[in-house]
C-alpha cells in the first residue's frame, strides 16, 4: 500500500509541535457537473517548529502520534511572505 502525501497551507500554529494544515481539492458535483472546491483540515506533527502561518507544506500519512494526529510534516515547499 502506498503512503499518502498531500500539499496544503498551514492555517494554525498555536499548538506545541502540531500544525493544522488545510488541504483544498476540486471535485465535480455528481448531478450538476459544477466544480466545487472542498477544504479539509489535518493535524500534522512538526517536531522542529519549522513552519509558521501561511506556509505551503507537504504532509505524509503515518501511524498515530496522538489522538488527533495521523500525519507528519515532511517538507516546506514555500515560505509565507508575512
Amino acid at each position: 500500500m502506498a503512503v499518502k502525501e498531500l500539499v496544503g497551507i498551514v492555517v494554525s500554529d498555536k499548538m506545541m509541535s502540531t500544525r493544522v494544515i488545510a488541504v483544498s481539492s476540486r471535485i465535480s458535483h455528481k448531478n450538476y457537473r459544477k466544480v466545487i472546491t472542498t477544504t479539509k483540515r489535518y493535524m500534522a506533527h512538526d517536531p522542529c517548529f519549522s513552519t509558521k502561518l501561511g506556509d505551503k507544506v507537504k504532509i505524509r500519512e503515518t501511524g498515530p502520534v496522538s489522538r488527533g494526529k495521523r500525519w507528519v510534516l515532511t517538507d516546506v515547499l514555500e515560505k509565507s511572505s508575512t
